[in-house]
């Protein structure tokens, strides 16, 4: 009998997006529970995590010993979710970062007394450290790694400091860290601060200073220069992958007007968060179907002189453009952070991309959250194949099973 195969969860990044993940993990945990599997039971042996998929990975692998209960203290904060427990939203704090920022982007030069201590970010995070300290509990992390319950916990930040892509990881097992070009692996104790760094969307919230080898580097959200977003669960050991995203994959050619107007600055950051958080999974996903097919095509003396292995993968994405789904809620922002939004543009259904990562606000993340519960029960088939639990004669068994021992 071979050795188990280790399954890899990836979350990607996207802000407030990834209430979307929350959704699919909810349907795929149903999915399971219905062919059998345990609530308890964690189906990932391998999470990794980037931006605010890298806040889910965490607080699923902290209380991995019991997966039901994990997702389900995810499940109840992305519910109730208010754009407060991530950032100053009162009036005061929009005025301390965000328009001090937006001022300064305007005529900061003119500012002597800004140059000493300019604003750092268009919006300060302050509150969602205050968040990640009640929601996570890192002594059952290390107690999960120890006892079986995971294999490894990865999280991914990008260095200002350095210009390198980091990949923080935990774990008991013998893994040696991995080098590629401006991609590096460091073995850590994963903490709030990895967590800062990178959900730090860059320029919306301030850098993370973090210690590592030595010295002190300034890091931001991981999904910046992240070239390859499934390597982590990889090198980590998985032999198959389940990716969840934040954006459609395949987005439909749209209809471009006659005469469209100028962008405004909020389509053209919007445009750049895409660039960000959703292109590089997309390729990443082509290039490992290319590898994939390759191999599949090698004999096994071929096979033998490679060190690619073929990895299985099953990609969950929204069958819905999110941006879409944000505009019908920009209204729901505290008012200073949607007047300070409306100023540049992304109050408006051509600006609405960038509202779609700072709607923090829980009309929003339970409307992705549904889109996630529906578009995993779209993949049910895959699903059960994916996990090995396709066999209907199995399931049936399995709830034979169950409705014995509770008639006994």
């Amino acid at each position: 009998m071979g050795l188990k195969k280790k399954t890899g969860l990836v979350l990607s990044g996207g802000g407030a997006r990834a209430a979307y993940q929350v959704g699919v993990l909810q349907g795929i945990a149903k999915i399971l529970g219905e062919a059998g599997m345990p609530s308890e039971k964690n189906p990932y042996d391998i999470i990794c995590g980037t931006s605010a998929g890298a806040i889910n990975a965490t607080a699923l692998a902290c209380r991995a010993d019991d997966f039901g209960d994990s997702l389900s203290k995810v499940v109840q904060v992305w519910e109730n979710f208010s754009a407060e427990q991530v950032y100053r939203a009162d009036s005061l704090g929009v005025l301390r970062s965000g328009a001090r920022w937006l001022s300064l982007m305007s005529f900061g030069w003119l500012l002597r007394t800004w140059r000493a201590n300019p604003p750092n970010s268009l919006l300060n995070n302050s509150p969602l450290s205050d968040l990640l300290s009640r929601m996570l509990d890192f002594s059952r992390l290390q107690k999960a790694l120890s006892n079986g319950s995971l294999h490894a916990l990865a999280v991914t930040a990008s260095s200002y400091s350095a210009g390198d892509h980091l990949t923080f990881y935990q774990t008991d097992a013998p893994i040696e860290p991995w080098v590629r070009q401006q991609r590096l692996a460091l073995r850590s104790r994963i903490g709030i601060d990895h967590l800062l760094a990178s959900s730090a969307i860059p320029l919306v919230f301030p850098a993370t200073p973090i210690d590592c080898q030595g010295h002190r580097e300034y890091f931001g959200d991981g999904s910046m220069r992240q070239t390859a977003p499934i390597s982590p669960a990889i090198h980590l050991g998985a032999d198959k992958v389940l990716i969840i995203g934040a954006g459609r994959m395949s987005e439909p050619v749209r209809v471009t007007p006659e005469f469209a107007s100028y962008p405004s600055l909020a389509q053209v950051a919007g445009h750049a968060m895409s660039s960000i958080f959703l292109d590089s999974l997309s390729v990443d996903i082509e290039r490992m179907n290319r590898i994939n097919l390759t191999l599949s095509m090698l004999n096994e003396e071929q096979l033998a002189k490679t060190t690619l292995r073929p990895i299985e993968m099953l990609t969950i994405a929204p069958s819905q453009r999110i941006d879409e789904i944000a505009s019908r809620h920009v209204g729901s922002l505290p008012a200073p952070v949607r007047m300070m939004l409306g100023g540049i543009g992304a109050t408006e259904a051509r600006g609405a991309a960038l509202a779609s990562y700072l709607l923090f606000e829980a009309s929003y993340t339970r409307e992705l959250m549904a889109l996630g519960r529906h578009d995993a029960q779209a993949h049910r088939g895959e699903v059960l194949k994916f996990f090995d639990l396709s066999n209907s004669g199995a399931v049936q068994d399995v709830a034979a099973e169950r409705a014995m021992s509770f008639a006994i």
